[in-house]
C-alpha cells in the first residue's frame, strides 16, 4: 500500500491501509486514518491529522507552513475530517499561534485543483471549491458553500451555510446563509435556491428565506432597521434566525 519510493517520517502514524503513491513525502506528527488514499508526488508536513476515506491526488501541499510573516515557528497544526477529496496541486497550510493554532476541514468536501486554503481557515462540511478558488487566512466557510473558480475570499470573512460565490467574485465582506454573490467585487444576487432545493428545503423555507433576503437587500432599510424586522421575522423561521445569527457575530462589514 505505500511505494517504495514514498519517504515516511518515522513519528507517523498511518492505518494500515493507507495508500501512498510513488515520491510522495509524509512528514512528522502526521497521522492518517483508515480508507485514506495519498497520491503520488504529495506532500504532507504535521501536525497535521487526517480521517478517514480522503482521496488526496496527485502534488498537493497539505499541512504546510502557514504564509504569515507573523509565523516564527510556533505549534499550528491542521486538522482534516473523512471523505474529503483534495484535487491537484491544492495547498492547505497549519494554524498559527496567534490565529487560534488551527487550520480546520470538516467532512465530505470537494476541493478542485488548484484550490488554496490558508492559516487558521474554518470549514464546515459538504462544501465544494472548483478551481483556483482562494481563501485568505483565518476565513470561516459554512456547510454546503459553494465557490466558484478563481473566487478569492479576503481574511477574517465568513461565508455562510448553502451560499454561493460565482466565478471570479472576490469577497470583502461577510456573505450571509443562503445567498449568492456575483459580479467581480461581490454583488448580492438573491439566494441559492436551485441549491436549497435540490438539498430537500421545502417551498415554504425558500419563501421565508426569499422574504429575509428582501429585507435585508432590497427594501432600502438600514442595516439596523433590517436587522430589527429579522429579529421579528425569526420568530417563527429556524432559516431566518440562522440569518440573523450570522449577521449578530460578524466582526466584518457585511457584503450589502
Amino acid at each position: 500500500m505505500i511505494h517504495p519510493s514514498a519517504q515516511i517520517d518515522a513519528t507517523a502514524k498511518l492505518a494500515a491501509d493507507v495508500s501512498v503513491g510513488p515520491f510522495s513525502v509524509i512528514g512528522a506528527e502526521v497521522e492518517i486514518a483508515a480508507g485514506t488514499t495519498v497520491g503520488p508526488h504529495v506532500v504532507i508536513q504535521g501536525p497535521t491529522r487526517i480521517g478517514r476515506d480522503n482521496r488526496i491526488f496527485q502534488f498537493a501541499s497539505v499541512g504546510a507552513d502557514p504564509q504569515d510573516k507573523k509565523f516564527h515557528g510556533e505549534r499550528g497544526e491542521l486538522v482534516i475530517g473523512d471523505a474529503n477529496t483534495i484535487r491537484e496541486f491544492t495547498t492547505i497550510n497549519r494554524g498559527t499561534g496567534a490565529g487560534g493554532g488551527a487550520t480546520r476541514i470538516g467532512d465530505d468536501n470537494w476541493i478542485m485543483a488548484y484550490a488554496h486554503i490558508a492559516h487558521d481557515c474554518q470549514v464546515g462540511d459538504h462544501t465544494i471549491f472548483s478551481n483556483n478558488a482562494t481563501l485568505a487566512g483565518h476565513v470561516e466557510i459554512g456547510d454546503y458553500a459553494i465557490l466558484s473558480g478563481f473566487a478569492g475570499v479576503h481574511q477574517f470573512c465568513r461565508v455562510g451555510e448553502h451560499a454561493f460565490i460565482g466565478m471570479g467574485c472576490l469577497i470583502n465582506g461577510d456573505v450571509p446563509p443562503f445567498v449568492i454573490v456575483a459580479n467581480e467585487y461581490g454583488r448580492p444576487r438573491g439566494i441559492n435556491a436551485e441549491g436549497l432545493k435540490r438539498r430537500g428545503f421545502s417551498p415554504e423555507r425558500i419563501a421565508a428565506i426569499k422574504r429575509a433576503y428582501k429585507t435585508l437587500y432590497v427594501s432600502k432599510q438600514s442595516l439596523d432597521e433590517a436587522r430589527a424586522e429579522l429579529a421579528r421575522m425569526a420568530a417563527g423561521e429556524p432559516d431566518v434566525k440562522r440569518m440573523l445569527d450570522f449577521i449578530e457575530r460578524g466582526q466584518r462589514a457585511l457584503m450589502r
